[in-house]
């Protein structure tokens, strides 16, 4: 696969440029997107399907101007899907020949299956959920998923799109109350198509109408992590909230918080999207910042490991450690601090009590805990602190980045950093766990630091931690000495100091 891969989505509502690049095998990051309304199926669904004047010179254009940013970015791979605009048009294929003749693009038009399958390869992959169904409203169809046990099981289109919703029924000579009704007696009937084992609790929103609408619900709950991907809500807690932009005049969109640039859909989008999820059962939603580019992407990173990373492979880490390579790279001194943490961890568990629930972002922010030297060694821990929170996005929730994020930030004689944990205190674990975790994440790079593959063991009595160590870790102790500890206790090391003969000094 190329090293830079660019990706382009034909919606019937926006056009979308993502370029990617590959730092290895499984790591990759976007290094570009750029985004047109093209409003390409504008005027179609009322006559007849068909392409108009208006909306194909505006993605003609924009197509154009994603070709120059390619060229710009060198990126050697290039793949273009389209989605319901065009596959519903029968001049549809006509205007793919055209482009192809006059641009050199290939477009490929996708049915509302593979878009859904799409969605899902990337949801399946870059969200940590592992039973959902995905649903990605777009202009003109609805394109949805049903995952169990981190497999997809079956897909689904709809012809409900916020394009065809707004054009079929909204901008007729009508009040929108008639409109209203009529669009939802529209939208049941195409429901009722569904089939019946498309039910989930867990809704995943792809597309612009989810994500605008999780935008709105973040401001409204002032919700601390400016983070949409991930992003959870309680449908019952916001029900009230959505189903008024429903009902909102035009100009009473602004007091909800949204994108100005959807108010011309987001209305009919909304009603569609509460259909849904009443439909399928849902109670929570789980906002997705990937989707159809995203899984074309990983349709040919994944090719040879059945659309699926390898267990214990994540690809924001692994892009992390491939940008940010530090003085150590040798595979043997990364686990060295990781077995020692391990080993403090579950050693600690008679004070800890917390049944090791931690473990797996303990290790993590292990793994990047020397990012921020890339950039300088001064103050480090705070550039790894705000590199993680931003890089940490795929596979993780909210609070996982947090807590790896904080322990990151947390190194040094102190272990809670006030400030930042009064900003997220709901969204991390009880302020005693962050201390024990914190604790042994600092002494463990301490203990790393000062040694060099040491053989490094512990023994915890009556109330004093033992370190024994087959190696000096004389650089260590000052350091151990001023560290601030979760609960009183005494800290004894045990290690080989050799101090050779100094005849020289007079030593003998």
């Amino acid at each position: 696969m190329a090293k830079r891969t660019a990706i382009i989505d034909i919606g019937s509502n926006s056009a979308r440029l993502v370029i990617y690049e590959k730092t290895s095998r499984y790591g990759f990051h976007l290094i570009c997107e750029q985004k047109s309304k093209v409003r390409i199926g504008e005027g179609a669904y009322e006559k007849g399907g068909y392409l108009q004047p208006v909306g194909v010179r505006r993605a003609f254009l924009t197509l154009q101007s994603f070709l120059h940013t390619i060229e710009k970015y060198q990126a050697r791979t290039v793949r273009c899907v389209a989605t319901s605009a065009l596959r519903d048009a029968p001049n549809g294929d006509a205007f793919v020949r055209w482009i192809h003749k006059e641009l050199g693009l290939a477009i490929r038009i996708i049915d509302g299956n593979a878009e859904a399958a799409y969605g899902a390869i990337a949801v399946k992959n870059l969200l940590p959920a592992k039973e959902a169904i995905t649903i990605d409203i777009g202009g003109g169809s609805a394109d949805m998923a049903l995952i169990s046990n981190g497999k997809i099981i079956d897909t689904y289109s709809l012809n409900l799109g916020t394009v065809r919703l707004k054009e079929l029924f909204f901008d007729k000579q009508c009040s929108r109350k008639e409109a209203r009704s009529e669009a939802k007696a529209y939208i049941q009937s195409a429901l009722s198509q569904l089939p019946e084992h498309f039910k989930s609790t867990l809704a995943i929103g792809i597309g612009g109408t989810a994500r605008t609408l999780s935008k709105g619900v973040m401001k409204r709950m002032e919700y601390p992590l400016d983070k949409l991907h991930a992003f959870t809500y309680d449908i019952e807690t916001h029900r009230e909230y959505l189903e008024a932009i429903t009902r909102s005049s035009a100009k009473g969109l602004k007091r909800f918080n949204l994108k100005k640039s959807r108010y011309d859909t987001i209305r009919e989008g909304t009603l569609i999207w509460l259909a849904i999820l009443e439909h399928i059962g849902a109670e929570k939603v789980m906002t997705s910042a990937v989707g159809v580019r995203e899984g074309v992407f990983l349709e040919k990173l994944l090719k040879n490991d059945n659309l699926t990373f390898p267990k214990d492979v994540n690809p924001s880490i692994r892009s992390l450690l491939d940008r940010f390579k530090t003085y150590v790279n040798i595979e043997s001194k990364k686990k060295h601090k990781r077995r020692i943490a391990t080993a403090l961890y579950d050693l600690m568990q008679c004070e800890i009590n917390d049944d090791k629930r931690y473990k797996k972002e303990l290790q993590w922010a292990l793994m990047l805990s020397n990012i921020g030297k890339t950039l300088t060694i001064y103050k480090s821990h705070q550039h790894a602190f705000y590199i993680a929170m931003q890089e940490l996005n795929y596979g993780f929730t909210h609070e996982e980045i947090l807590l790896v994020s904080l322990l990151l930030r947390m190194h040094g004689k102190e272990l809670l950093h006030k400030p930042l944990f009064g900003t997220f205190a709901e969204m991390l674990p009880p302020k005693e766990n962050l201390l024990w975790l914190s604790f042994i994440y600092t002494l463990s790079i301490f203990l790393h630091e000062a040694s060099n593959d040491a053989k490094i063991t512990f023994s915890y009595s009556n109330q004093t931690l033992y370190i024994h160590s087959d190696q000096t870790l004389y650089l260590a102790k000052e350091k151990i000495k001023t560290l601030e500890k979760p609960i009183p206790f005494a800290i004894i090391i045990e290690d080989e100091e050799r101090l050779p003969r100094c005849r020289e000094l007079g030593m003998d």
